[in-house]
């Protein structure tokens, strides 16, 4: 067994196998080969790295699917159980294409946008108007006018400013013999055990409105012609483990609702939020256990209340597309760097850290730098005998916070032109990716059946050159 290094995190063991894959966190269909290499999808990572270039995420389309349609089954079974009704929607900012929007389609979910253009993207993909729910704390006018339009399936109002534009939109554009249907977003109280920028529903934040607000509003959406509230929206968090914020929330929740002017509305949204395994100490819930946990919970409080059970919806984004992807760096440099540690007694010593170059980094996976969210990382075209390493990936940027994988055992022959694969990066990343000191976004490859092609196309220099006006006319032939 390898030693720990003292500079590793609590959590991170040195493993075995440095090769291993931890099973939970990459896609379920990801293997090495007889030869080392990885597959994904069926496809090897030398064959995509060729093909492609790196960095490329690739997207394994069955885990797609799969997730998408284990989810929209566990919460329909949990809810029929318990005599009531799900619908799932896929939370549309954890990544979003035309391709995802159909393949979760397929399966049977809806889609949550929450800007014009998360809007056009699942309109442009064949998504019915009426399948798609439109969130947001400051939609705009247009963005408004827009859903009302092409006859959107809900929108959930997020403020007293967006109700009475929606409603002016609504009186001059909408059809009056089909009211536009709306639920209004709360804020529970409680707090999802995350990041702070992840939890979404404590009271000192911009989205949704006091719980306490609900009953004054509901009466107010009520009287406004045109509008049809059919229920509470509340979203506590991100990449959340466990059941107990969610089923803490449900109650508060039916609370309200079965005390409102007017009688119980019929839908309760409890947003989404569900954690994936970024590195081998993450557990999160399995999809039975939370469906299961969620909707028991919901019909125990409705029976105790004696109101009907309302209808659900869920809008999970990470836990459908997050395990999906994986990203391929080609390693540029490596560098060991010496640290002084000390232990409780007050005794130092230096410690090792390698630092692991990739071509790519926060530009394409801002992820670490904003919430300190962890990853894994391993060789991805071969396997190796060497002592594992601890390494720190890092970009290519000109920030020392430029970090993709924070902390990971490696076999320490870890050398430049490796490829190497993190998972876990099919949510979040690209959609949050820019082009930060002018590098290109990298492509998006889908893989399925041994066979790759492209779903969202890499960009160019071409590409960044052709949007600065002061070049226009001036860049000859390149």
């Amino acid at each position: 067994m390898s030693v720990a290094s003292p500079l590793a995190p609590g959590w991170l063991v040195p493993p075995a196998d440095a090769n291993a894959l931890a099973p939970h966190v990459w896609p379920a269909a990801a293997h090495r080969r007889d030869d080392g290499q990885l597959e994904l999808g069926g496809v090897a990572v030398r064959d995509l790295a060729a093909q492609y270039g790196t960095p490329v995420l690739v997207l394994d389309e069955d885990e797609v699917r799969a997730r998408a349609r284990r989810t929209r089954e566990a919460f329909e079974d949990a809810a029929a159980r318990h005599g009531t009704t799900a619908r799932v929607y896929y939370a549309g900012k954890a990544f979003l294409s035309s391709e995802v929007a159909r393949w979760v389609m397929e399966e049977g979910l809806r889609v949550d946008v929450c800007t014009r253009g998360e809007l056009e993207v699942a309109l442009a993909a064949g998504v019915p108007a009426a399948q798609l729910g439109f969130h947001g704390n400051n939609k705009s006018v247009g963005e408004l006018e827009r859903a009302v339009e092409v006859g959107i399936g809900s929108i959930v109002i997020d403020s007293v400013w967006e109700l009475d534009r929606l409603a002016a939109i609504v009186e001059r554009i909408g059809n009056e013999s089909a009211p536009q249907d709306v639920l209004l977003r709360v804020n529970t109280g409680v707090h999802a055990e995350t990041h702070h920028f992840l939890a979404t529903s404590h009271e000192d934040q911009k989205f949704g409105f006091g719980l306490e607000l609900a009953p004054e509003l509901v009466a107010r959406v009520r009287a406004t012609p045109g509008l049809n509230l059919v229920g509470l929206h509340c979203h506590i968090g991100s990449q959340i483990f466990g059941t107990d914020g969610f089923r803490a929330s449900a109650a508060r929740l039916l609370g309200v609702l079965a005390d409102l002017p007017g009688g119980p509305l019929p839908v309760l949204n409890l947003g989404g939020g569900f954690g994936i395994a970024y590195t081998s100490a993450d557990e999160p819930t399995p999809i039975g256990e939370l469906s299961e946990g969620i909707v028991s919970v919901v019909a125990s409080e409705a029976h105790k209340l004696g109101v009907p059970i309302p209808a659900l919806a869920f809008e999970p984004g990470r836990s459908v597309v997050g395990t999906a992807g994986v990203t391929l760096y080609e390693v540029g440099t490596t560098k060991d760097v010496s640290v002084e540690t000390s232990d409780t007694a007050g005794s130092t010593a230096s410690a090792t850290r390698r630092y692991v170059s990739v071509d790519g980094g926060m530009s394409d996976n801002p992820r670490p730098a904003l919430y300190d969210a962890q990853f894994s990382a391993r060789i991805a075209d071969r396997t190796s005998t060497a002592e594992p390493a601890l390494v720190r990936v890092v970009g290519k940027h000109c920030e020392s916070g430029d970090i993709v994988v924070d902390a990971e055992y490696l076999p320490a022959d870890v050398a430049p032109g490796d490829l190497l694969a993190v998972p876990a990066t099919g949510a979040y990343c690209y959609a949050l990716a820019s082009n930060y000191n002018h590098v290109p976004r990298p492509p998006i490859v889908a893989v399925r059946n041994g066979a790759s092609r492209v779903i969202v196309r890499g960009e160019t220099i071409d590409d960044l050159l052709s949007r600065d006006a002061g070049l226009a006319g001036r860049r000859g032939d390149r």
